[in-house]
């Protein structure tokens, strides 16, 4: 029984890293084609995605990006493996929410 926790806590484990690093990468694969696309000064704020995302080759995520004081949260569509793939794609689904700011 001991063997048979401690296999799981492991699995867990390795599951949370995982899990972690998929919004890393998909961060970094969103922010590396803003930047291709010459959109530089959008920065990634957060991502969210749902508990299955990590193990998966098609997700849909939520991402919030800022833009001189403005913000936005965008569904997009991810094709392919972040982590595990080197042919993953990028798209737009929609965009679910803008805050635009006004300062003087």
């Amino acid at each position: 029984m001991g063997k048979l926790f401690s296999l799981i806590v492991v699995l867990a484990l390795g599951y949370a890293g995982i899990y972690v690093y998929y919004g890393h990468a998909v961060k970094q694969e969103v922010q590396q084609e803003l930047d291709n696309r010459g959109l530089s000064a959008v920065s990634v704020e957060s991502v969210d995605y749902g508990l299955l995302a990590p193990v998966s080759t098609s997700a849909q995520v939520t991402m919030n990006v800022t833009y001189r004081g403005s913000q936005a949260a965008l569904n997009l569509g991810i094709e392919g493996h972040p982590i595990f793939s080197d042919d993953v794609s990028v798209s737009l689904d929609g965009l679910q929410a803008l805050r635009l700011g006004i300062s003087f």
